[in-house]
């Protein structure tokens, strides 16, 4: 028997985003392990808000959003807002029911703000590294450092000359104009980003094409390659190396330590650096000239 193609929409609906989110995702783990860390961040959130006034989005249900966010690299708040409205995964995670209405995009971006100045973000990193340290997961003498270039929400058309006038654009549409910067000669000396002035024109390998972005660096434990130290800092041909020598004084605080990473790592004056921090270099140039690296403690299958 054919059913009905019913287009009029039921008056009550008794399924909850919980019914509807599969048993096995990965997120179930995530959410899980999120909920212990934001229990224990509780009474810092309680000395941020005042006791009476109007209640303001809950900072639990704000950085599971912003977890969300750099998990699927939601690229605004406003597209944010607009997956936590129709998307029943993302509603599950942040805790909203399938009534609750979703914030403003502005209202979302200014809680933000706040949160970030009371540096909660690092307070909530802080948590989940100290609760896989309480369960084993973290070494304490091994570790591997690297960069990697994150891309900035800026175009090329927005790196414009510091001083002069821009090029023509090279047909008649003001809105977004054809440039050609062929025969160019364009550095972060003598140009910068009308959309993101702190964005350079940066890339990671020869041949590749130069972006405007930001370099973000990492230093992980061997033992499960868990994430123990973020940094981000501006693209220059020094910061991989700078900002390791600041994560490994912060981290290690004077201990012993051995740490491993690429080719961009290997100089002179890095690795005399890292000695006098009591930090041992496993890497070394091969006869060839590649630099090779020995991982101590590492994860399994290395």
């Amino acid at each position: 028997m054919r059913g009905d193609d019913q287009q009029q929409n039921s008056l009550y609906s008794y399924v909850s985003p919980e019914q509807r989110v599969p048993a096995d995702p990965p997120l179930r783990v995530i959410r899980r392990l999120v909920d212990t860390v934001l229990k224990r961040l509780s009474p810092r959130f309680e000395r941020m808000y005042a006791e009476g006034g109007r209640p303001s989005i809950a900072p639990e249900r704000w950085l599971r959003a912003l977890l969300l966010q750099c998990l699927y690299s939601v690229r605004s708040e406003r597209l944010l807002m607009e997956q936590v409205d129709y998307n029943l995964l993302f509603r599950w995670f942040v805790g909203l029911n399938m009534d609750d209405p979703i914030w403003d995009a502005t209202v979302f971006s200014k809680n933000r703000e706040r949160l970030l100045a009371g540096d909660v973000a690092r307070a909530f990193f802080e948590e989940v590294g100290q609760l896989a340290r309480e369960q084993g997961l973290l070494s304490d003498e091994h570790f591997t450092v690297d960069g990697t270039l994150i891309e900035a929400w800026a175009g090329q058309k927005s790196f414009k000359p510091k001083a002069g006038t821009p090029p023509p654009p090279t047909d008649s549409d003001a809105g977004n104009p054809s440039l050609n910067f062929r025969g160019q000669r364009r550095t972060n000396d003598t140009h910068a980003s009308t959309t993101d002035p702190e964005a350079r024109l940066c890339k990671k390998a020869q041949g590749q094409e130069a972006k405007l972005g930001f370099l973000g660096h990492l230093l992980t434990e061997n033992r499960h390659g868990l994430v123990v130290h973020t940094r981000l800092t501006s693209a220059t041909g020094t910061a991989e190396r700078e900002a390791a020598v600041a994560m490994v004084k912060e981290y290690g605080q004077g201990r012993r330590l051995t740490l491993a990473g690429d080719k961009n790592y290997d100089t002179r004056e890095f690795v005399a650096t890292l000695r006098d921090l009591k930090v041992t270099p496993m890497w070394h140039r091969t006869p060839d000239g590649r630099v090779a690296v020995r991982l101590i403690n590492g994860p399994p299958g290395m």
